[in-house]
């Protein structure tokens, strides 16, 4: 194979909700934290061992503001995507480094109470995402360059 590939692919329950952040010319970006759980016994005392791991993961434009109206904490979603490593400042001067899931893809799978108490509109299904329809987060022309 000649190409490579950064490609990321998640199912987990988000930690918190999701944190908007608007800019001038309409864009925006959504943040939330998302949990991965690993289950195992540990051979030598037979105990079982819980691992979560904790991804940050970041989603725009429309696609950030579907998550922001849909996405609650303890949800369980699906996220593709792929890794992007940020290099920032502290207030010392010391380089910093984040990783984050840049998403492309997501597809919500909590079940939405039918009836219940929920304030969403029950004639709204083109606004919604629906659970078994992945969503396509659009790509910004920068994140395609090739340097």
């Amino acid at each position: 194979m000649s190409g490579t590939i950064n490609k990321v692919m998640l199912i987990g329950h988000t930690g918190d909700e999701v944190k908007m952040h608007y800019f001038e010319g309409g864009n925006s970006i959504g943040r939330f934290p998302l949990a991965t759980n690993e289950t195992y016994t540990n051979r030598s005392t037979g105990e079982r061992v819980n691992n979560t791991e904790w991804h940050n993961i970041v989603v725009r434009n429309k696609a950030a503001e579907v998550c922001e109206k849909y996405l609650k904490k303890g949800d369980k979603v699906y996220i593709e995507g792929r890794l992007k490593t940020r290099k920032w400042q502290d207030e010392k001067g010391l380089d910093r480094y984040s990783t984050e899931i840049q998403c492309t893809e997501f597809t919500f799978l909590t079940p939405k109470a039918e009836g219940g108490t929920s304030q969403e509109p029950a004639a709204a299904p083109a606004a919604q995402a629906p659970e078994s329809t992945p969503v396509q987060a659009p790509q910004s022309q920068e994140d395609d360059l090739p340097f």
